[in-house]
């Protein structure tokens, strides 16, 4: 690693002042550090690749570092890397310090992102509705919804910030975030009074805080003040009239929202799929779940691991095996993981229907997978004398096939 270290700085002193140059090593640094898999030697590179004023400029880079070390709960090496910028001039600028707070947030650091916050004054960097809008949506995305209305109402009050559509947008999220939902009709009321003009974004997250609490009166009326505002609904919001209807066991008025969508040109995605299928997983009706898992494959969306992991069950239980096995087909031949225990009981169904071709076959994909190594396993020979004659035979005529 010291090697790497001497390496990158002494291209950074070599480096000419051209833009173009600039550009180029920032690309290449950028690309380090997407390749990097050693999370340790990511900090390392992340660090020494900030001293290139144009890699800064770069938020993609900023966030995936982030996501990732987050993801692997490395919570340590986020504080490592962000504390790190705080030593160059950019730390000044307002939008710098927001990236932070927000990269923060992203990372459910709420504490870090608010001591970055904080400390702007000591910088004499103004604090604005930008950073207040950073900080607010750090809050939420760290889950301390409690906290954001009091940051919302005290902190704007304080620092005389008026907050825009964009800060009681986040704040909507947090009230419906959890389950505050007459406190979320009431702030929108409020914004209104004050001249803020509810955007998508706005009516989206009241949809489907109201149509996912089950109270679907409150959600037909948001989407009424919806087409008086003229404003359209996108994918989202029908996704969330969709979630509504599944929950109140609409589904023939389900299919109808989804005949409305292609009739106003809107694709369906992963959720809409998902949303249909475990419907009718819950109605009991294996024929139109099966059809819509054939459409989400047409569509080329992705599949969603929790209705797989509804579907491959209820496929069992119906009976229907080899749906079952086309499923963990599907699932084996792509990088979407599910529970081990859920292939091995479509494994054992197999075997128990004589169909031990293919059974055998997921026991072969599961150990070929690349996404992830199952360790399924054909069931032992059954130790009735018959039934082990019976066992064999069925093995012995597969391996001839």
């Amino acid at each position: 690693m010291s090697s790497l270290r001497r390496l990158l700085r002494r291209t950074l002193s070599t480096a000419t002042s051209a833009t173009a140059t600039d550009s180029t090593k920032a690309k290449s640094f950028c690309k380090e550090i997407y390749k990097e898999r050693n999370l340790e030697q990511l900090v390392e590179k992340f660090k020494i690749a900030s001293v290139d004023e144009d890699f800064r400029t770069k938020p993609s880079v900023y966030k995936e570092a982030v996501r990732r070390l987050a993801a692997a709960r490395k919570f340590n090496y986020v504080e490592e890397i962000l504390e790190d910028q705080k030593q160059y001039k950019d730390i000044s600028k307002e939008g710098f310090n927001a990236h932070l707070i927000s990269l923060y947030g992203s990372a459910g650091m709420f504490d870090n992102a608010r001591k970055v916050f904080d400390e702007m004054l000591e910088r004499k960097c103004a604090q604005t509705v930008v950073s207040f809008n950073a900080l607010l949506g750090a809050c939420v995305n760290s889950k301390k919804f409690d906290e954001a209305e009091g940051l919302f109402k005290g902190l704007s009050k304080e620092l005389e910030i008026e907050p825009d559509l964009v800060s009681y947008n986040t704040v909507l999220k947090a009230f419906c975030e959890m389950g505050s939902m007459d406190s979320a009709a009431t702030l929108l009321d409020e914004m209104e009074k004050k001249g803020l003009e509810p955007d998508l974004i706005t009516f989206n997250t009241l949809l489907h805080g109201f149509y996912a609490k089950g109270r679907f009166v409150d959600g037909e009326r948001i989407w009424e003040q919806m087409k008086e505002k003229n404003v359209e609904p996108d994918v989202r919001s029908y996704n969330a009239k969709l979630l509504g209807l599944t929950l109140e066991k609409r589904m023939e008025d389900v299919v109808k929202v989804v005949e409305e969508m292609k009739s106003e040109g809107i694709q369906l995605d992963t959720f809409s799929y998902s949303t249909l299928i475990r419907g009718f997983v819950n109605e009991g009706d294996l024929k139109k779940a099966k059809h819509w898992y054939h459409e989400i494959g047409r569509s080329g969306c992705k599949r969603d691991k929790l209705t797989l992991e509804g579907l491959i069950p209820f496929a069992l239980q119906k009976g229907d095996f080899m749906f079952a096995y086309g499923i963990c087909k599907d699932v084996l031949c792509s990088k979407l993981l599910v529970q081990n225990a859920l292939i091995q009981s479509v494994v054992d169904a197999l075997a128990k229907e004589s169909r031990m071709e293919a059974a055998k076959k997921l026991v072969g994909l599961g150990e070929s997978c690349r996404a992830h190594s199952y360790k399924l396993e054909l069931p032992k020979p059954p130790s009735n004398p018959m039934m082990v004659l019976t066992f064999y035979l069925v093995k012995l005529q597969m391996f001839r096939k």
